[in-house]
């Protein structure tokens, strides 16, 4: 199962790198991408290369987000046992053949390919079979862009209806949940948990950030409750003592196969 949080830090500046990696947030993403100019790309990988081999371990995993225009030489610089995964920034299918070949022989490390353009979108059935791909995230600002839809509350359902054809597809191919995309707002904290309680309502089970502040909101929406704990275990223990024979939950609702499926999901996303 995927970090419920993932929190972007610029690969040029690795003083942040120690405080993010001993802060609150379960992964840490050096960001070699949008975050780092382009004249300073040689500069970033170096640095996350010295990070790696010697930086403070602190408690989070660390993951780094690789350029598609740069992606060989960020393959190169960041491959190291200490390295949890990639966030591959433009996905598509000939972004993963380069990622799967530099990470040849590092079959532990997880790939989430990030979803940022129209293109994108239609190669979904062909990534989401890919065998280094872990899951899909949603590059929203870079895909929203490409296919020129503006933010706006008359665009809500297409936002969701695009946000839904990468969980459908990471569902179909067997894929972890999906990663949702941050807010770069990160002032207005009570919009950012409301928009964490859509993705979950989604599909979506992690979220990245952009700002320490984010990353309680995310692990308070998406950890499951004291009481969604409580009532999954009663769903399989009653449906583990009625044997494959007809049982209900304690409001009196048929237990299904479905319904076990996604009590047991529950626990699994549980930290109790």
């Amino acid at each position: 199962m995927l970090p419920r949080s993932f929190l972007y830090v610029p690969g040029n500046r690795p003083a942040l790198s120690d405080n993010a990696a001993g802060g609150g947030a379960d992964a840490i993403v050096l960001d070699l991408e949008d975050a780092v100019p382009l004249h300073d790309k040689d500069a970033a990988r170096d640095a996350v290369r010295q990070w790696l081999q010697g930086g403070s371990p602190g408690g989070a995993e660390v993951w780094v987000r690789v350029d598609p225009s740069g992606i060989d030489a960020d393959l190169a610089a960041v491959v190291h046992p200490r390295l949890a995964g990639l966030f591959a920034a433009g996905c598509t299918p000939a972004v993963l053949e380069r990622v799967a070949a530099g990470l040849a022989g590092h079959d532990d490390v997880r790939v989430v390919g990030l979803v940022e353009s129209a293109a994108g979108l239609l190669d979904l059935p062909e990534m989401a079979v890919h065998p280094r791909l872990t899951a899909f995230g949603v590059g929203e600002v870079d895909l929203l862009g490409d296919l020129r839809v503006a933010r706006t509350h008359r665009t809500e359902a297409v936002v969701a209806a695009l946000r839904i054809q990468v969980v459908v597809h990471s569902a179909a191919a067997g894929l972890e949940a999906p990663v949702a995309p941050t807010s770069t707002d990160f002032r207005d904290l009570e919009a950012f948990a409301e928009s964490t309680r859509l993705a979950l309502d989604l599909g979506f089970r992690s979220r990245t950030a952009i700002h320490p502040a984010q990353v309680p909101v995310i692990h308070d929406v998406l950890t499951p409750s004291a009481d969604d704990v409580a009532a999954a275990r009663d769903v399989v223990a009653r449906f583990d003592a009625a044997r494959g024979g007809v049982t209900t939950d304690a409001s009196g609702r048929l237990i299904d196969a479905a319904v076990v499926r996604g009590a047991r999901e529950t626990l699994a996303r549980s930290t109790e």
